[in-house]
């Protein structure tokens, strides 16, 4: 089996989908001949054909507009947005016509349509290259927001992502794109959206997570336990939207205590949907309240002070020691 990084493990999964459906096209800034700002679609305008991948116009609005177009013709697109801070350009026809589509025509249409972008700080990019925007669609009714943490998981949700008939924002952390490597099968594989995965085992606090936090909560788990002697479960939640609040909630009826880490600012995004989910569910196995570890309510930070503002392992340890001292 071969070791693939995340960059590796997606175009895979791009060229085994753009080989089993010719309905599925890939399209974007840069992403025909020069593969894409990351490479991810490096190659496969060779293989498929201008036809099928190909150069759009520096226009978000414009990329996502026929993404949606397309789909209502039949097509599986999977538009690229370079850099997820340049989404608001394309929110309109995001929010207004593809998540919206099968609604407003009573069924009669679907948007299959993926719309994968990068995001994620620590890689030292310029403002707007970095935002966590996943919280903006998370609250856009009618939108799966799908966010992988291995190479393993990129290629299994990112081929489920294609084949889900409804529309699909698959978020890519730029830092874990060529961070690791990871056996990834080469064969078709999928994982089903929307079911997290508990990556490490532990019966003293809940740690839910998501993207480039999930390695991060993992090192604050192993020094947890190294310093303390207590044992965090970490969920990677995988999907955002939908919330796997089962498994979150199984969790909890183990552990009585959970915190919530994201990269994104504090207010009113996955984790603060998540307590509220946590709250209508599990509020009576709760031992102390679900605290939250992420960075402030500000704009993304110039580059030369970023690794002051993302959540660290010690960040998410005293995040730890504070919950369990409730």
């Amino acid at each position: 089996m071969a070791q693939l990084t995340m960059i590796q493990a997606i175009t895979q999964a791009l060229d085994l989908e753009l080989a089993r459906d010719e309905k599925v096209l890939c399209f974007g800034e840069d992403v025909g001949h020069n593969g894409g700002v990351f490479r991810a679609t490096e190659g496969l305008q060779k293989k498929y054909g201008e036809q099928r991948v190909f150069d759009t116009p520096l226009a978000e609005s414009g990329i996502i507009g026929l993404a949606n177009g397309l789909a209502v013709q039949g097509f599986r697109p999977v538009p690229e947005i370079q850099f997820f801070g340049f989404v608001f350009e394309a929110f309109d026809q995001i929010a207004s016509q593809i998540a919206r589509l099968r609604y407003r025509s009573g069924g009669r249409y679907s948007a299959p349509v993926t719309i994968r972008s990068p995001f994620g700080g620590g890689v030292r990019t310029p403002e707007l290259h970095s935002d966590s925007l996943e919280g903006l669609f998370l609250q856009t009714p009618g939108i799966k927001v799908v966010i992988p943490s291995t190479p393993y998981d990129a290629k299994g949700l990112l081929l489920s992502a294609i084949r889900d008939n409804d529309p699909v924002i698959f978020l890519e952390h730029m830092r874990l794109y060529r961070s690791f490597r990871q056996e990834v099968p080469e064969d078709d594989y999928t994982i089903p959206l929307g079911k997290a995965n508990v990556v490490r085992e532990g019966k003293d606090v809940t740690i839910i997570t998501y993207g480039a936090m999930v390695g991060v909560s993992q090192k604050a788990a192993d020094q947890w336990a190294k310093d303390k002697g207590l044992e965090a479960e970490v969920i990677d939640l995988r999907t955002i939207s939908p919330i796997d609040i089962e498994t979150i909630s199984e969790s909890i009826k183990k552990t009585g205590r959970a915190i919530v880490v994201q990269e994104a600012q504090r207010t009113a995004g996955a984790g603060a949907e998540i307590v509220a989910q946590i709250n209508e569910n599990v509020i009576f196995h709760l031992e102390a309240p679900v605290l939250r570890a992420t960075p402030p309510d500000t704009v993304y930070p110039y580059g030369l002070i970023e690794d002051e503002w993302l959540p660290t392992p010690q960040f998410i340890v005293d995040a730890l020691n504070k919950v369990t001292s409730l």
